[in-house]
């Protein structure tokens, strides 16, 4: 069942719980996620980012997408991570995406809402959600000391004057998670998380989860986290899998023995975020 972002935020908003937002570069990936959120009868979240895209191509991913989603009760959706500008997004839009979202957090203030704004006009006539960001994810490449990330930060009273302006339905913030960590050694910035949810009354979204700690996620879903993207993790398991396999395998010559493993092994990664998220049997 295809569905929007929106509607699979509102309940877990209402009810103090997480969707897992994992994204997933080939067919392979893709099924592993659905069949690991089908087995736990959880709602979940497919996102494809401008590497996915890049790399399957859009037309292909949305095609794999849609086609699982239909052959599916629990409720999927289509979601785009980190859309970089505003023609993305509409590429996006058109392929049949069910919920969009534009990264302007590089951008100053007053051009990130712009933009968000835009995408949010028309999206919203048809029923798409949209996403916006607001503060900075760093990256591991990025090799910050604490005092430059917590600069990065979402500050709550921009925070409110974004969603008033924007009109986004949920809003991604910088809480003190860091993209493409190999370890779960990040923790989160609970007060700032609580100060935020009093100012904005939309789902937050985490990004950069694969490297914060279980507690401190289980912490913020309690203070409003809705929402919560998982890639590293997932691409981790996937390569481990394949490795195993070739290394107990080597004179296989069959893919599907090989990749097999590997999504063996992701969709272990997807169920205990499920359960670590609060949404298994939210379908």
């Amino acid at each position: 069942m295809l569905v929007t972002n929106a509607y699979l935020l509102k309940r877990a908003y209402a009810e103090k719980y997480a969707v897992g937002a994992f994204n997933a570069n080939n067919l392979e990936q893709i099924q592993g996620i659905v069949e690991a959120a089908e087995e736990e009868n959880a709602p979940v979240i497919l996102q494809a980012s401008q590497g996915a895209i890049k790399y399957a191509g859009l037309d292909n991913v949305t095609a794999m997408v849609l086609s699982i989603a239909k052959n599916t009760k629990i409720p999927v959706s289509l979601h785009l991570d980190h859309g970089t500008d505003f023609n993305q997004n509409v590429r996006c839009f058109r392929a049949g995406f069910t919920s969009l979202m534009f990264d302007g957090s590089a951008l100053p203030f007053k051009d990130n809402v712009a933009v968000t704004r835009k995408i949010v006009d028309i999206a919203h006539p048809v029923g798409v959600s949209v996403e916006g960001e607001l503060g900075r994810v760093a990256g591991t490449e990025d090799e910050l000391i604490v005092d430059q990330v917590d600069a990065l930060m979402t500050q709550p009273d921009e925070a409110a004057e974004f969603v008033k302006l924007t009109e986004v339905d949920a809003l991604a913030v910088a809480v003190g998670s860091v993209h493409r960590m190999k370890v779960q050694a990040a923790v989160l910035d609970m007060d700032r998380i609580r100060k935020i949810r009093k100012a904005v009354s939309i789902p937050l979204v985490l990004h950069g989860s694969s490297g914060v700690t279980d507690d401190s996620i289980k912490n913020a879903i309690a203070e409003g986290l809705c929402k919560i993207n998982v890639a590293t993790a997932l691409n981790m398991a996937f390569v481990e899998g394949i490795r195993e396999a070739v290394k107990n395998k080597p004179d296989e010559v069959d893919p599907r023995n090989i990749i097999g493993v590997g999504k063996a092994k992701l969709k272990e990664v997807v169920r205990e975020k499920i359960r670590l998220f609060g949404c298994k049997g939210k379908a």
